[in-house]
């Protein structure tokens, strides 16, 4: 199946041409022809397949067909979690509409406030923000919502999970009944129901397998470490395997500013994002580390999913993920839209059970690699995946 087969019109076509799209996703495949349709949608779709077009594609094709603008007006709204995210999906808009007369702009805290302002006086097709900056704006009487066509919750569920539930409700109490809503979440909770109750009526509903959506053609493995060793194993790994570039995750801030220490003594440079960096040295640091500036970035789960790197190759997650969604969503940052990518974990004995729960949400288990560097004292028993009864074994 083709892009053209899906209801876009050839302004979008060549552009996604120009990027290199030569079919769609599973998610797209099905969403697009819905959303064109009118219908409100429910969608369960992990990062990295392809879901921020699904939902873009078919509003810029709906709103081109129709133009129409009025100041501080907006006709699309976009919410998502992360500062980060709303520029990433901004600049997916920016590079999809690049042949329409079409607007867009990322809202979100942290950056002066009155050049939003400014920017809504004349009105803006497609507005992609975080909830409290939209509110800010929205109490000001920036902006208005009695145009809005379309409401998308991105990724809602990381929006209940950072806490955005009653600011959420806020702005659907704003918005115009008469609006197309469509909800894309990596999981479909009872929070997540409730939520579209609120928000939709009568929705098609669309999942799409996380198994086959994120690791496909990602190559996953695991160390087995010691806590005390994984500064070093890391640099090991760095030095030994000549990697050129990796997005590794670790649990707190104060733990990225010390990897970025300890590496830095080993000869590695690495730079770390975090919630506790400003904004315009957060956007410094993703903007090197997209040019290929910075080889290896730090980042602290918040920037799970707002990162987008078309070309990342590996990932690291230094510290294992509490949540089994966390871990999908980290390993998405790479293998992007059909590319091969590496996944490696550090697992200490602590984070057995959490091992246990990703290798059965993969249904399989992840092979270990041990390195003679870096024996270790702490075993990590083998998963509940692979355990065979007393009775059965020769």
């Amino acid at each position: 199946m083709s892009f053209s087969t899906l209801g876009l019109s050839d302004p979008i076509l060549t552009a996604l041409s120009d990027l290199g799209y030569s079919e769609p996703t599973d998610i797209q495949k099905k969403a697009i022809p819905a959303i064109l349709s009118g219908k409100d949608l429910i969608a369960a779709a992990q990062t990295g397949t392809g879901k921020t077009a699904s939902f873009v594609l078919p509003i810029l094709e709906m709103f081109n067909k129709d133009r129409k603008l009025r100041g501080k007006r907006i006709r699309a709204l976009i919410l998502t979690p992360t500062r980060e995210l709303a520029v990433q999906v901004e600049a997916s808009i920016s590079q999809y509409a690049k042949n329409l007369e079409l607007s867009s702009m990322a809202m979100y805290g942290g950056v002066d406030i009155d050049a939003q302002k400014q920017r809504l006086i004349w009105g803006v097709d497609i507005v992609v923000a975080t909830p409290g900056r939209l509110l800010d704006l929205a109490h000001q009487r920036a902006l208005h919502f009695d145009e809005l066509e379309v409401l998308v919750l991105d990724e809602a569920d990381r929006m209940l999970d950072m806490g955005f539930s009653d600011d959420i409700h806020k702005i659907i109490e704003r918005l115009p009944s008469d609006r197309q809503s469509l909800l894309f979440s990596a999981t479909i909770s009872k929070d997540i129901r409730y939520l579209a109750a609120r928000v939709i009526e009568d929705a098609v509903e669309i999942a799409i397998s996380p198994n086959n959506a994120t690791v496909a053609k990602i190559e996953q493995w695991l160390v087995t470490v010691d806590k005390g060793n994984k500064s070093a194993l890391l640099s090991h790994l760095i030095k030994d395997q000549q990697w050129q570039q990796a997005l590794i995750f670790i649990e707190t801030q104060h733990g990225a500013a010390k990897l970025v220490s300890q590496l830095e003594k080993r000869g590695i440079r690495a730079e770390s994002i975090h919630g506790g960096r400003t904004q315009a040295v957060r956007e410094k640091i993703l903007a090197d580390f997209k040019a290929g500036n910075i080889k290896f970035l730090i980042a602290t789960g918040i920037a799970a999913r707002g990162i987008d790197i078309g070309a990342l190759t590996r990932v690291v997650n230094y510290d294992l993920p509490a949540q089994v969604d966390d871990y999908i969503h980290r390993i998405g940052r790479t293998g992007r839209a059909g590319a091969s990518g590496e996944a490696v974990s550090f697992v200490s004995k602590d984070n057995f059970r959490e091992l246990c729960a990703i290798e059965s949400r993969l249904g399989h288990i992840i092979e270990r690699k041990e390195f003679a560097e870096f024996p270790v004292k702490k075993i990590v028993p083998v998963s509940i995946l692979n355990y065979v009864p007393k009775n059965k074994r020769n």
